[in-house]
């Protein structure tokens, strides 16, 4: 049986999506990162950058989300285009690219200088924030005239979506006002949060208990940079 390797950031989440969608049976396997379980020499063992999600199913073990998402729904034929040559295909491969480089690296140092980075702070969060927005608003123009990131058609590149859509108000610090900006995207939220499938992903949160407190053993393995601040 598969194996995945999970917390419930965005990014485990796309992979949770995907595996309830396609109906996989799979082993949710949970990794404490507040407590430093990604350092562990057996998850260093499936994935050596010390991050969720990985995957191991029988001889395959992948890591990082949006190459897990490619491979699966290419192995299954399901929610991906797959003609190489195909004008489908060459879109997919550019939202889900600007997934993995844009929306997931800016939302989260929006999230990391917002909630957690010690002052001062004023020039990171300002850079992040503009461009956690900027990434954003695309997407919400994007979407202003498509039922889907890719039109039509629900895709991988909508479960990316998904798994940082989830948490927006919280990654720009905009609450309830978030979704007056965005109604594009949450339109989009809306219609994935509706399927059965994002519901048993979500569900997936009350399998494991995760630490919750962001102490200092937290900040440590969570933020290991920092150590070189104290020398």
């Amino acid at each position: 049986m598969l194996k995945f390797f999970y917390n419930t950031a965005p990014n485990p989440m796309k992979v949770a999506l995907l595996l309830e969608e396609l109906g996989l049976p799979y082993e949710a396997v949970p990794v404490d990162t507040r407590k430093g379980e990604q350092f562990a020499p057996s998850y260093l063992a499936v994935n050596p950058n010390a991050k969720v999600p990985a995957i191991v199913d029988g001889e395959v073990t992948m890591f990082d989300s949006n190459a897990i998402l490619l491979w699966l729904a290419e192995r299954e034929g399901r929610f991906v285009p797959t003609d190489p040559r195909s004008p489908e295909r060459a879109r997919m491969l550019s939202w889900l690219m600007f997934i993995a480089s844009g929306i997931g690296p800016f939302s989260g140092q929006s999230v990391h200088f917002r909630h957690a980075a010690p002052e001062p702070k004023e020039y990171a969060l300002n850079r992040y924030d503009f461009e956690a927005h900027r990434h954003w608003t695309l997407l919400d123009k994007h979407l202003a005239d498509r039922e889907f990131m890719l039109g039509a058609d629900y895709s991988i590149v909508d479960m990316a979506f998904w798994g940082w859509a989830r948490m927006l108000p919280y990654v720009l610090g905009t609450g309830d006002a978030t979704w007056e900006r965005y109604a594009n995207v949450k339109r989009l939220l809306d219609t994935i949060n509706a399927r059965p499938a994002a519901q048993r992903a979500d569900a997936i949160k009350t399998r494991h208990a995760f630490k919750a407190e962001m102490d200092d053993e937290a900040r440590k393995h969570l933020f290991p940079s920092n150590e070189r601040l104290k020398r």
